[in-house]
Formats: C-alpha cells, structure tokens, sequence
C-alpha cells in the first residue's frame, strides 16, 4: 500500500462528511477527475483504509439512553471480558484500555430501566468483571464512525 497523499487525506475528510456523495461532486470539491475519484476511492476500500457502512442514529431506532461504561477486570479475564461485550447488540464499542479501567464499552439502550438491566444482568454476568462505572451522555458533539477493523477482520 502506497502512502496516503493529500488527496486521499481530503477524500476520506469528504466521505466522513457524506459518506453517499456522488464521485462527480467529489471529484468537483477535489479538483481531479471522475475516474482518479473512483480509482483512488477503490484502493482506499481494497487497501483497508476505510470501510463502507451504515451508520444509524440509534436515538431514532428507540434507544434515547447513550453512555460509557468502564469496567474493571480480573487480569486473566481482560480479553474475554471485552470479547463478551463486543458480542452484545447494546455494545456499539468495546476497547481494552489503559489507566483506571480495564475495558470501556459504549452502549445504547432504550430506558434507565435497560440500562439498568444491562448492567446487572448481562455486564454482571460477565466472568472477571469487579467493578463498573457508567457515564451517561447528556449529548453527544461529535459522533464519528467506527474505522477501526476487529481483530478478526
């Protein structure tokens, strides 16, 4: 894979922004051809540097209650705790970390009562996990998509 080039750089910014903006537009706001748009849009999917997908406004699918959850973790059961959450459908995020927890994982649920159940029943059942701490989000300035690949992509 070739470095990224001020073009690739401003064509990922530009995606980021309307992930469904027509080659023809993109090539106008870039200044190049329809055919380096496509091209250069081509490598970057082919060569991993960004994925196409959907993204949904979650509040708009029913679930108004967003927030962050930090777990502490028994040291042998750090990579299956967060693998377990992972496979959740509430988890929209889940990352080993660094610092005062172990695992952070954003959620979306539809009530405090969810909330409320997911962390007791699913979160609690999780083997290895001490400890939790929530962060609900009042509001949200800033929601960019999840481009970083799993480990088993």
């Amino acid at each position: 894979m070739a470095p990224l080039d001020e073009l690739d750089t401003k064509l990922i910014e530009l995606l980021q922004r309307d992930g469904r903006a027509s080659n023809i537009e993109l090539a106008r706001k870039t200044g190049v051809s329809e055919g380096t748009i496509r091209r250069r849009f081509r490598n970057l999917v082919q060569d991993e540097v960004i994925r196409v997908v959907a993204i949904p406004d979650t509040s708009k699918l029913g679930r108004r209650m967003s927030a962050l959850v930090g777990l502490k973790v028994d040291p042998a059961q750090v990579e299956s705790a967060a693998e377990a959450l992972a496979k959740m459908e509430e988890v929209h995020y889940a990352a080993v970390t660094t610092g005062a927890f172990d695992v952070f994982c954003r959620v979306s649920l539809g009530s405090p009562l969810e909330l409320s159940d997911f962390l007791r029943n699913r979160v609690g059942d999780i083997k290895g996990v001490r400890q939790t701490e929530t962060f609900i989000n009042l509001s949200i300035k800033k929601n960019v998509g999840d481009f970083t690949p799993t480990e088993e992509e």
